[in-house]
């Protein structure tokens, strides 16, 4: 039975829920899931989730990105990015230290309006449900962080490469559009690869041909890491059986050591759960055992 995480590079035209469909297929495992939905013309970091191991996911979901975004100056789309109906062109007469100079307001806590084309629901309906009728609806700013945001190279007479670093919940395209009204030329995103997720990074990320390969020839589940490893920043600690016993039951039971997050393991070296030690007693934060 398949249980762990695999980083996929995403493919560019693919869908989230594409790559996680056919990770089932591969890996025979109906319960998939993945952290952190890219759009169809996003490629990079997508780590999925397999069997057991989907039960991190909520975790995952919460962590930081990394984008290498395309920046192109001049063009304004519906989507805020090339893939969108152009709604107006401008000439554009700001050079790389004019656009350098607006990034500042755009690092640290930031208010950021949700595009039209999102899957956001309003009133039980996805926004870009409304958007591809025509119709638009009030949206509410979101706070979002912005931790990085840097140039890193001109591509083009107006086209830019950037880094991003940003908290969940943050659209790297309305970026892209808000620094093009800032500097009142207009902007769009024109290309996104998500370099980091979940504490992944494509160091560790394997294309859908690689895990394709490997399950023609058996060996699929080699590519899996273990769920524990997305939780190796927190100390591990050993249990009796005694103590596992009450794990697997789901009650606290009693526990040396310092207050905090740990990683339960069985005598066996099974991986229990996340648990959280307090005042000398454990609970459960979330269970990772197989019943």
């Amino acid at each position: 039975m398949a249980n762990g995480i695999v980083v996929i590079d995403k493919p560019v035209d693919w869908t989230s829920h594409d790559v996680v469909a056919r990770c089932r297929r591969l890996f025979h495992e109906k319960r998939v899931g993945h952290a952190g939905t890219l759009d169809p013309m996003a490629t990079g970091v997508l780590p999925v989730f397999v069997g057991r191991a989907t039960r991190a996911v909520e975790f995952a979901a919460e962590a930081g990105k990394e984008y290498i975004t395309g920046l192109k100056l001049g063009v304004i789309t519906d989507t805020q990015d090339t893939t969108g109906n152009i709604l107006e062109q401008r000439p554009v007469s700001v050079g790389r230290a004019e656009l350098e100079e607006a990034l500042a307001p755009f690092r640290g806590d930031i208010l950021q309006v949700p595009p039209m084309y999102s899957a956001l629901k309003v009133k039980g309906q996805k926004l870009y449900e409304l958007a591809r009728k025509g119709v638009e609806v009030e949206r509410k700013p979101r706070p979002v962080t912005i931790h990085t945001l840097e140039v890193l190279e001109q591509t083009g007479p107006d086209e830019y490469r950037l880094r991003v670093a940003c908290s969940k919940g943050t659209y790297v395209r309305t970026l892209c559009h808000d620094i093009g009204q800032a500097l009142g030329c207009g902007g769009c995103m024109s290309a996104l690869r998500r370099t980091k997720a979940a504490g992944f990074d494509l160091s560790t990320a394997v294309t859908l041909e690689q895990v394709a390969e490997a399950a023609e020839r058996g060996e699929e589940q080699s590519l899996l890491l273990p769920v524990d490893a997305y939780f190796s920043t927190y100390p591990a600690l050993t249990v009796d059986e005694r103590r596992e016993k009450s794990a697997r039951n789901g009650a606290a039971f009693p526990q040396e050591g310092e207050d905090g997050t740990y990683r339960v393991y069985g005598p066996q070296g099974q991986f229990l759960l996340l648990g959280e030690l307090r005042s000398g007693r454990m609970t459960t934060i979330k269970s990772f055992f197989e019943v």
